[in-house]
């Protein structure tokens, strides 16, 4: 739980089932975020090893974000917490 435990790292990690993304586009799928807070998410999930961080050499700079085995480890349990959700929303 501590290395998921917060409002927003589950919802990234989750984003980043679907693949790599861009850093504008995956900060975009999480509204209500600021860029402050996505900023030290995304680093903290760097840090603990659950996701990687690749800068392009490009201008603009180009960021992309992706899962690292670890954090891939975490998507049973990443379904089936969008799962329970669902659910119950449902009630």
């Amino acid at each position: 739980m501590n290395l998921i435990g917060t409002k927003w790292k589950p919802l990234i990690l989750f984003h980043l089932l679907e693949g790599s993304l861009r850093s504008g586009v995956l900060q975009k799928k999480i509204p209500g975020i600021s860029n402050k807070m996505f900023t030290q998410t995304v680093r903290d999930l760097e840090k603990d090893g659950l996701i990687y961080r690749k800068v392009f050499p490009v201008v603009p700079p180009k960021v992309e974000y992706s899962l690292s085995k670890r954090g891939q480890s975490l998507e049973a349990i990443l379904r089936s917490l969008d799962n329970w959700g669902l659910e119950d929303c449902k009630r």
